[in-house]
């Protein structure tokens, strides 16, 4: 399923007769933002992790000076669910943060109605790749940054003219070990992909009615 497709909600009652609707996004940004923070806190089963030891071998690709604590990285992606309603069943696929790994986006992209992209404000360079792949693909997305303990936090217009984030695009922050700070960022992605979905159809409908547009008839 891709945005275009995406699911109008059902009336109250109406959707007892039938299995949710299966809505996917994504989790995506650099190495060490947050991203499996993330989809464990959003989780209602146990995510499933592909999580390995880093070693000195990727010491000059993994730069872990701004986080030294991270003993472990995402070497496939993460994968959680949530349940909305009746209705709509979301599954949250993480994306995998280092370069070596980057040709996994485009197959974990595929189907996705959005993306939540985690950006960690100690280290801006890190986060431009992620801005631009979904700014390149089209995909709706919100910038979440993700708040670290001790310190101080960067203005979110500060954030967006750094990244050069289109003023269209959403800037927020949150913190990805809290269930409802997630939650709230990926409801965020959800409202950007229905709002796209509905743009979208509005204007094939136009596109199929000539006269919508010159007046005529």
């Amino acid at each position: 399923m891709d945005y275009d497709s995406f699911p109008e909600r059902q009336p109250p009652g109406s959707s007892a007769q039938r299995p949710p609707v299966p809505v996917k996004l994504l989790v995506a940004g650099g190495f060490g933002v947050g991203k499996t923070t993330a989809v464990a806190s959003i989780s209602e089963i146990a995510p499933l992790t592909t999580e390995a030891p880093i070693t000195t071998a990727s010491d000059d690709v993994d730069h872990r000076s701004l986080v030294p604590r991270k003993t472990t990285t995402t070497v496939a992606m993460d994968f959680g669910r949530i349940t909305i309603d009746e209705s709509l069943k979301l599954y949250i696929f993480g994306t995998p943060g280092q370069d070596r790994f980057g040709f996994m986006w485009r197959d974990l992209t595929q189907g996705a109605l959005g993306a939540l992209v985690i950006v960690d404000d100690r280290r801006m360079d890190d986060c431009f790749a992620a801005v631009d792949y979904f700014e390149r693909v089209g995909l709706p997305f919100v910038v979440a940054v993700n708040r670290f303990e001790g310190v101080p936090p960067r203005d979110l217009d500060t954030v967006r003219w750094t990244l050069a984030v289109d003023s269209a695009i959403r800037v927020i922050e949150f913190d990805a070990r809290r269930f409802i700070s997630v939650r709230d960022a990926i409801l965020l992605v959800l409202e950007e992909a229905l709002v796209k979905a509905r743009a979208r159809r509005a204007a094939r409908r136009v596109a199929g009615h000539p006269a919508a547009v010159t007046g005529s008839g």
